[in-house]
């Protein structure tokens, strides 16, 4: 049985380290949007396996290290076009902490 409550917390941690000002907009989008919440799990997943791969044997680490990379990037950008897509749609909700000019 796969450790749900790891998984959910390493998919959260995993958006909040790359979007901390939308904190509080991951945990509701977590709880509202299947979708928002496949994304970071695969975010997680995929940050997990970018820090463990010194342990695959050498001959494939580097075209492996630059699929990760490649799909942590990517599901960033999905992350993040999410968040400012909510922020846009929800101008009453000020992410944390806000922005200084």
């Amino acid at each position: 049985m796969d450790d749900e409550p790891a998984d959910r917390q390493r998919a959260v941690s995993a958006a909040v380290r790359r979007f901390p000002q939308f904190e509080l907009a991951i945990h509701r989008l977590m709880d509202r949007s299947e979708s928002f919440q496949d994304m970071c799990e695969e975010l997680g997943e995929a940050e997990l396996a970018l820090s463990r791969i010194d342990k695959i044997p050498p001959a494939w680490r580097e075209s492996r290290r630059a699929e990760w990379q490649e799909l942590v990037d990517r599901l960033v950008g999905e992350v993040g076009a999410v968040l400012h897509a909510d922020a846009a749609r929800n101008p009453h909700v000020i992410p944390w902490p806000p922005r200084q000019n």
